[in-house]
């Protein structure tokens, strides 16, 4: 079972919807940076701890949903939620399981570039496994 799918099964066992592809992708376009900076952002709202774990060559730390909140910002969440029509909780939920994996397999030896190819291709892939 590759990574996307080990994501997909998460992500759709834990109740959320097709929707998280397009969440990811609208949260890392609404922080300023792209994909470093929601990089930057959870490193500096608590989790950097975490964030070198899904960065460097060992095992992902796990995260949770308020840890999400708590580094992201109600303000995000909520805008979130409301764009996409989940919960709070579900929103901040499936990125707690979403980003550490994605994180880890979208950053190449432990650096995270703004190649946007990189960023789609990992997306679309994840894509593809909603749509089944």
């Amino acid at each position: 079972m590759g990574l996307f799918d080990q994501l997909a099964g998460q992500v759709l066992g834990g109740g959320q919807n097709g929707n998280m592809v397009q969440l990811v992708m609208a949260l890392i376009n609404n922080t300023e940076g792209g994909l470093p900076g929601l990089i930057s952002r959870l490193q500096a709202g608590g989790l950097a701890e975490q964030v070198s774990s899904w960065l460097g060559g060992g095992s992902n730390e796990s995260v949770g949903a308020g840890e999400i909140t708590n580094a992201l910002g109600d303000g995000m969440i909520g805008q979130l939620a409301n764009q996409f029509g989940m919960s709070h909780g579900d929103v901040a939920g499936g990125l707690a399981q979403a980003l550490p994996g994605l994180i880890d397999k979208l950053s190449p030896q432990g650096e995270v570039s703004n190649d946007n190819a990189l960023l789609e291709q990992g997306l679309s892939m994840l894509g593809g496994m909603f749509g089944r």
